[in-house]
């Protein structure tokens, strides 16, 4: 009996011209976080997404931290998340010694709702961190309308969304800073790895000073504040520019992958898949549909020899985050244990995701 071919959740691309702008890292020497890649990659990245400014760092969790420090919130400060989001998001706050307020999702766009972030403002509420999940923009309008009328400043966790846009803009560019990662699951990837942007010339010096251990631009080895080292290196930073560089093929090609899966499951019993609104252009970062009985199609998808993974787990259900939620998330609960994570790569083929297709087909007449 023939095994058939694993499909593997993901595969990351780096292409030939990551090869020669690394090797060229070697041949330099430069190998630690000084050489022009750095802010190559930076100036690059920032006219990507539309902002004046970039700041290249160890991770996406790096950034988000980063970001709050910045903004000098910290002890006593409370920053609204959404209760759906991998937990770098919550990490992140709890870092800057901040504390997490957990709110719902909206069951339709799976994003943080705007109207119960509404519900959870307090006196102590400093910032809202709206979550692109799965490169869908968030309802960035409410949610800076809320910023304006409440005076709360908008950190936009990006790490999955590269490239997605907004009524017409770039998200990273919406809020007071964008925050993103480069992990080797991500649409564009440096092994690890993540990015800082903004318009705020303020912030940007702050965050280039806090970033390297919080030394004095102007007089080397000298500190004036307690910072950190968060430094993303040349050879990353190489990588990363060069996959910047192809990054509308990426992103097109990805694309791609959502519109087979999308032909394919539309009309599927027991499988919803997401749509987008027409203000927003999502990205295909992971593809993620939701299944009625999810946890019996991933067991069949695995026993064809195709990899999956369920969606992040409400916040809210993990002890040692269930003490910052303060209103029940029954839409991230009705979401996340339908969601499943189909293989999406740049170099997956159409005859790879018809065969994913046809297990979760086949899975849905079984058991609806």
């Amino acid at each position: 009996m023939m095994i058939e071919q694993t499909i593997p959740l993901i595969e990351p691309y780096l292409g030939k011209k990551a090869r020669l702008y690394v090797d060229e890292c070697f041949d330099s020497c430069w190998i630690s976080s000084r050489g022009h890649f750095i802010p190559d990659f930076e100036r690059a990245f920032a006219r990507f997404v539309g902002t004046k400014h970039a700041v290249a760092v160890t991770n996406g969790t790096v950034a988000l931290h980063l970001a709050l420090l910045s903004l000098n919130i910290g002890e006593g400060d409370e920053v609204i998340v959404p209760d759906l989001t991998f937990a770098a998001t919550i990490n992140a706050v709890l870092h800057a010694r901040a504390t997490p307020v957990i709110v719902d999702i909206d069951p339709d766009t799976w994003n943080i709702s705007p109207a119960r972030i509404r519900e959870a403002i307090t006196s102590k509420t400093r910032a809202i961190i709206p979550v692109h999940l799965y490169g869908y923009p968030c309802n960035m309008s409410e949610i800076a309308a809320i910023g304006v009328e409440y005076g709360l400043k908008i950190i936009e966790d990006a790490a999955e969304a590269h490239g997605a846009e907004y009524q017409g803009k770039k998200v990273g560019s919406l809020g007071d800073i964008g925050a993103f990662s480069f992990y080797g699951n991500k649409i564009i990837t440096t092994g690890e790895g993540g990015m800082c942007t903004t318009d705020d010339d303020e912030v940007y010096e702050k965050m280039l000073v806090m970033r390297d251990h919080g030394m004095n631009k102007n007089n080397k080895y000298k500190y004036d504040v307690v910072g950190y080292n968060y430094r993303m290196t040349n050879p990353q930073a190489a990588l990363g520019l060069a996959q910047l560089e192809e990054i509308d093929d990426i992103l097109r090609r990805r694309r791609n992958v959502g519109i087979w899966y999308d032909e394919q499951l539309t009309g599927v019993d027991g499988i919803e898949i997401r749509c987008a609104p027409s203000n927003i252009k999502p990205v295909v970062w992971l593809y993620t549909c939701l299944a009625r009985h999810r946890d019996e199609v991933m067991a069949r998808l695995a026993r064809n020899n195709i990899e999956t993974r369920p969606m992040f787990y409400p916040l809210h259900q993990m002890d040692i985050y269930k003490q910052y939620v303060r209103h029940r998330c029954a839409c991230s609960i009705g979401v996340a244990y339908r969601g499943i994570t189909l293989p999406t790569y740049y170099t997956i083929p159409n005859s790879f995701v018809e065969r994913v297709c046809k297990v979760v087909q086949m899975e849905t007449a079984d058991v609806c």
